[in-house]
């Protein structure tokens, strides 16, 4: 990325950047506060040293609002090494605690003191709704306390003018996701994973013996985590506090499981947010479940409480980049706050960085609850976001098969094909694809092993019970192969005509940084290199790099010569002289085609002697193998059942007209486009990408790579031309009609 100063930018089309922000003379305090998550010490890390790089000083606030009341030794200058090697670890390392004392206006009084003397005047609070509550109570009454300081001689007056308003930013931390306003919040995409890795576990054992298992999860107010478990894994039956299960549900839900039963399935998962409740706001418990099932039908059941187990563990990659974007966005919007700038909260909206206003989205997530309270149920579901909305609709469609006579027929045939390579989430697609087709009334086919098999005419009918338990499955259960339809067009169209196929979906190139999980911190004085994949794509190496906390990533979209590996190994060995001695280097596996990952390791070894060893690894298939992780099971699965309401609706808009599909929207390729799912023709597709390496034209990450650089101690160029926009979350929500690219 140029330079601001470089002068081949013209100063009316001057972007913004990072260089023209500063922080000198500004202090940050960054605390946690309620809850821990995993992840939030990605976003401790992020803030210290994106502070740190603009000029500002850091101070650590141990034990959240308490350490804050308490001052002396609770509040620390932090340091660049401080925050080494805690983007692997969960919970948080600045420690979080209740705080009744900062509740009344003398325990903030004393906090008040305590940031003052010490020129903190900028707040970034990670916690839930209370906490960021706290602050912002905190923010509004800041001059007050101050000037009740002086009058009680504790600070002079100097200080009240110096200081006199306090600008606080929060970002979520809640493993709930129970936050309005946030696609995500932090720790929420690891908690997932250990449910679903509960989940996998459990699901071989009930096969063995025919048993329902019974699982509860957290979420006492949010049913987040328990939908999209339901949806990751295919469970039979979820219960949540937003949408409490309608007046007979016990017989319903007995039915459902005896019918699953008969068609021989061999294990039933029901999963309940600990918060589940019925209609009259009664709870609804996992004991009485497994109570209600054996009494019933007689199924051998057995409860499983999930617990603390899902706050704890390593943060997945999803976890550490968003806590990382977050934290970096929270202080340039410090950095930009004036005395008239609201409390804000950094959120994430597709894949963009948003600020929304504190209290809106506060006010926002306790209308949920006070609806919940007055029964007011699909209000409650409404306010909870459109994703929620979404979730909550696919997983009943998915789920739940009406009977035959129920569904109007199309007398329209559907294929589905798996392409390229093979890719976690393939599975939970098809197994979406086929249910929402058979669900709207169409005739599904599977076509076996990508084009080759299509020419070969390998194509069956597919059943909704056949897709059961796919979404759980790595690979490609359909089989997929890398030819292309070029050769065999003509046996194709044959099939096609053959087959009365009236559309075809085709699923393939999913790609995911979630199996990049080498770490160099158990070693010393040791740098590790490492290949991913990717073909010409760097995405992997370099979202991986910016979820491991890497030196440099290596990729082919940013050109790069030995001067530049040069830099970076003079930059490892003055790294090596600080308390932080390690290292790791990505290299996308088509980066260059000279500067192999042989040569930088034989270069980094070379001229690394006496101060650091090298180790090298090519990750290979690996990343394309084992189970799909939430995420990808959640995405492929709600973007296969959008794909597929496209194709209805393409269906029903030409039956009876005689109309056949010639026009360009009839093939389109569906997407991620900043924040909303998008449908793009194919013919739009061909001037936005590059088609000799297979890669887009423009890559919306490669914003975020000077993110990784500068978090690696590197003078980087920062645009931050997009930030500084605070929204309205109401305006959003009522004038946005895509559908939510969030899962």
């Amino acid at each position: 990325m140029r330079k601001a100063n470089d002068p081949s930018i013209s100063s009316t089309s001057l972007p913004k950047y990072l260089e023209h922000l500063s922080g000198d003379g500004k202090a940050i305090g960054v605390l946690t506060s309620g809850g821990d998550a995993q992840g939030m010490n990605a976003a401790v890390r992020a803030v210290v040293r994106m502070g740190i790089y603009v000029g500002a000083k850091v101070f650590f606030i141990y034990e959240g609002y308490q350490g804050m009341v308490d001052g002396g030794s609770n509040i620390v200058e932090a340091t660049w090494e401080s925050v080494s090697s805690i983007l692997q670890v969960g919970g948080t390392i600045i420690g979080s605690a209740r705080c009744q004392a900062f509740r009344n206006r003398e325990g903030r009084l004393k906090a008040a003191c305590n940031l003052v003397r010490l020129g903190i005047t900028n707040l970034c609070v990670i916690g839930g709704d209370g906490s960021l509550t706290g602050a912002n109570i905190f923010r509004k009454e800041w001059n007050g306390l101050l000037e009740e300081l002086a009058k009680n001689g504790e600070i002079d007056k100097d200080a009240v003018q110096k200081h006199s308003y306090l600008n606080v930013v929060g970002m979520v931390g809640s493993i709930d996701n129970d936050f309005c306003g946030t696609d995500m919040t932090i720790g929420t995409d690891s908690a997932l994973h250990r449910i679903i890795e509960v989940v996998d576990a459990i699901m071989t054992t009930a096969q063995s013996h025919q048993r329902t298992f019974v699982l509860e999860v957290m979420g006492r107010h949010c049913g987040y985590l328990a939908l999209v478990s339901a949806l990751a894994c295919g469970a039979d039956w979820v219960f949540l506090p937003e949408s409490p299960p309608e007046e007979g549900w016990e017989e319903n839900m007995c039915f459902k499981l005896s019918e699953n039963r008969a068609r021989k399935k061999r294990l039933n998962i029901i999963i309940v947010a600990e918060g589940a409740i019925d209609t009259q706001n009664k709870p609804i418990t996992s004991e009485k479940i497994k109570e209600l099932v054996v009494k019933q039908l007689g199924f051998d059941t057995r409860v499983t409480i999930l617990g603390h187990v899902q706050r704890g563990g390593t943060p997945s990659a999803f976890d550490r980049i968003l806590a990382s974007r977050m934290g970096v966005e929270a202080v340039l919007a410090l950095l930009e706050a004036t005395p008239e700038t609201p409390a804000c909260v950094v959120s994430l909206r597709g894949n963009h960085a948003v600020r929304l206003p504190l209290m809106e989205c506060v006010q926002m997530t306790q209308d949920v609850q006070k609806a919940m309270d007055e029964r007011r149920f699909k209000e409650a579901v409404q306010l909870r976001g459109r994703s929620f909305e979404g979730n909550l609709k696919i997983y009943k469609r998915l789920a739940i098969r009406l009977p035959d006579d129920k569904i109007t027929k199309s007398n329209c045939n559907v294929a589905v094909i798996n392409v390229g390579a093979p890719a976690a989430g393939m599975n939970a697609a098809v197994r979406s694809a086929v249910r929402v087709g058979i669900a709207d009334g169409h005739r599904m086919l599977a076509v076996y092993d990508g084009f080759d098999g299509f020419a070969k005419g390998n194509v069956k009918e597919i059943g909704w019970g056949d897709v059961g338990g796919w979404t759980g499955q790595g690979g490609s259960i359909l089989g997929t192969k890398r030819t292309l339809p070029g050769k065999n067009l003509e046996k194709i169209a044959e099939q096609i005509r053959s087959h009365s196929i009236n559309a075809l979906l085709i699923i393939g190139g999913f790609e995911t940084c979630d199996r990049i999980k080498q770490s160099a911190s158990g070693t010393k004085r040791r740098v590790f290199i490492i290949e991913t994949m990717g073909g010409y794509c760097g995405y992997l190496a370099n979202m991986g790099g910016l979820a491991a906390g890497a030196d440099a990533a290596y990729i082919f979209e940013e050109p790069f010569d030995i001067r530049d590996l040069q830099s970076n190994v003079e930059h490892l060995t003055k790294k090596m002289k600080t308390t932080i001695q390690r290292g790791l280097i990505l290299r996308n596996e088509s980066c260059s085609v000279n500067y192999t990952t042989d040569f930088i390791y034989q270069l980094y070894s070379e001229e690394g002697k006496g101060v650091f060893d090298c180790r090298k690894n090519v990750l290979g298939h690996m990343q394309q193998g084992g189970a799909p992780s939430p995420f990808d099971r959640n995405f492929g699965t709600k973007i296969s059942a959008r794909a597929m309401a496209w194709i209805n609706d393409k269906l029903k808009g030409s039956q009876g007209t005689g109309k056949k599909f010639v026009s360009d929207d009839s093939i389109c390729v569906l997407g991620i486009s900043k924040r909303d799912l998008l449908f793009q023709p194919v013919t739009e597709l061909r001037e936005k990408t590059d088609f000799e390496h297979r890669i887009p034209k423009e890559q919306w990450w490669l914003k975020l790579r000077p993110l990784m650089k500068i978090l690696a101690k590197y003078e980087a160029s920062y645009d931050v031309s997009d930030a500084g926009k605070l929204e309205s979350l109401r305006h959003q929500q009522g004038t946005s009609h895509g559908e939510p690219a969030a899962i």
